[in-house]
């Protein structure tokens, strides 16, 4: 009965619900108190202890009527048996005199006996679905079902004849039946498979490539990887009695005390939050990669540093007040639209950006600051201002450029990669969210 519910609670969790160790240890308890006799107390009972929030009770009700309902044999085959003998053969297996007699509940339970033995919760893909749905048909003994049709049939009696029949019949509801159950229990526990497969996927496609219906998604990961880079990068390093131990100090103050150790000294570390300085070209053939990179900064700017934010396009704008004014979703549009905003959204003119910021924000600019620049660089013939470029690169800690190109196209028609590449620190071709990624955790 314990297995049941640790698959119950695998369901769950693989369904969206967070369950810890000790609510599970709860739900065991209250299972030994309620039992499985009345459905509807099972149910309220459990949901009291596993689902803690409204959506998690949306997922709880969901999956306990799929955990809990095994419809099998629904459509089973005709129990009229006036012609066949009433008393079935001793010598047929137990999966056919099952099949013979219509006993359902027994064949539901052989199912799932079958599938707790072949370990059912550990299908992951649906190439997995033929595989599990064999190995229980296996375990059930359709091989000793064969053998009982095959004999039967060569008695060639009326009897036989029509058991025959009807065992070949119940053999045909019964491959129907297990791989319902089957494709029941891979939509119950495959799950987190699945999408772990698809966020890989999207990690690595080019955001030029994405579809709009995956936005969405595409934002949640986001959101994943910025709480991981929050967990690594937020804490500061900031320790006083305890921490990474100073060897050496600790053994030069203690040797007063001929070596035994009583004062102990760490290491102090205090790591400040970084100050970054993000200008953005939002044109067409870089707006993919610009609303994800613009989605990054928008999470990381309260938390995890300090970030003024710029766009440009033929001119350029300081948007750093959109961050906090706006929800994420009508912040990205207005920055990507330029609503309001005072940005021309005409031919994008490099040099024209950075004439304004020089002239502007120049000052903002220090030894501390990290300059991030995500663009393709084509300047469409503009003049480059080349000296800008440099001058920032002199007054700041490092500056980064992002192009959403292949290197390869670096420096060909309207590029002017190649003559910013001499003022970068570091100059990286990023066009999915993986790069984003690396890049924001350098940026830490």
């Amino acid at each position: 009965m314990e297995q049941i519910i640790e698959d119950f609670i695998l369901a769950l969790r693989s369904s969206g619900a967070r369950i810890s160790i000790p609510e599970s240890i709860d739900a065991m308890n209250t299972v030994k108190l309620t039992g499985y006799d009345d459905r509807e107390v099972l149910k309220d009972s459990l949901s009291a202890v596993l689902a803690k929030s409204l959506y998690e009770k949306e997922i709880f009700e969901a999956c306990f009527d799929r955990f809990f309902s095994f419809k099998t044999f629904s459509e089973h085959v005709d129990s009229s048996s006036d012609s066949i003998e009433t008393e079935i053969q001793e010598e047929n297996s137990l999966l056919s005199q099952m099949i013979l007699s219509g006993d359902t509940g027994g064949l539901a339970a052989s199912i799932k006996e079958a599938a707790n033995e072949v370990h059912i919760t550990g299908m992951q893909f649906f190439t997995q679905k033929g595989l599990y749905m064999h190995r229980i048909l296996r375990h059930m003994g359709i091989e000793d079902l064969k053998r009982d049709i095959k004999r039967l049939s060569i008695e060639d009696t009326d009897g036989s004849t029509k058991m025959a029949e009807k065992l070949d019949k119940g053999r045909e509801y019964l491959f129907e039946n297990v791989k319902d159950f089957v494709e029941q229990q891979f939509s119950l526990f495959s799950k987190p498979t699945q999408e772990n497969l698809l966020e890989d996927y999207l990690k690595h496609i080019k955001l030029s490539n994405l579809e709009q219906r995956d936005f969405h998604r595409m934002h949640v990961i986001i959101q994943k990887m910025v709480k991981r880079l929050s967990d690594i990068h937020s804490r500061r390093k900031k320790v006083f009695k305890r921490g990474q131990l100073d060897f050496r100090k600790t053994l030069r103050n203690n040797i007063t005390y001929q070596g035994l150790i009583f004062d102990i000294h760490w290491k102090k570390k205090k790591v400040d939050r970084p100050d970054v300085v993000a200008i953005c070209d939002v044109s067409r053939s870089v707006e993919a990669v610009a609303r994800f990179l613009l989605l990054f900064l928008y999470s990381l700017n309260k938390s995890l540093a300090k970030i003024r934010t710029f766009i440009f396009c033929s001119n350029l704008i300081e948007v750093s007040h959109i961050f906090d004014e706006y929800p994420v979703e009508e912040a990205l549009i207005k920055l990507q639209g330029g609503m309001g905003l005072g940005i021309i959204l005409g031919r994008t003119d490099y040099g024209q950006a950075f004439c304004d910021f020089e002239k502007d924000w120049s000052h903002i600019v220090t030894n501390k600051t990290t300059v991030l620049i995500l663009g393709d660089a084509r300047n469409n013939y503009c003049d480059p201002q080349v000296r800008i470029l440099k001058s920032i690169q002199e007054r700041s800690k490092r500056l980064i450029w992002l192009n959403n190109e292949p290197r390869s196209f670096w420096g060909i028609g309207d590029s002017e990669m190649k003559r910013y590449l001499p003022y970068c620190h570091v100059a990286k071709q990023c066009n999915t969210v993986t790069h984003l990624e690396r890049v924001v955790d350098s940026l830490l």
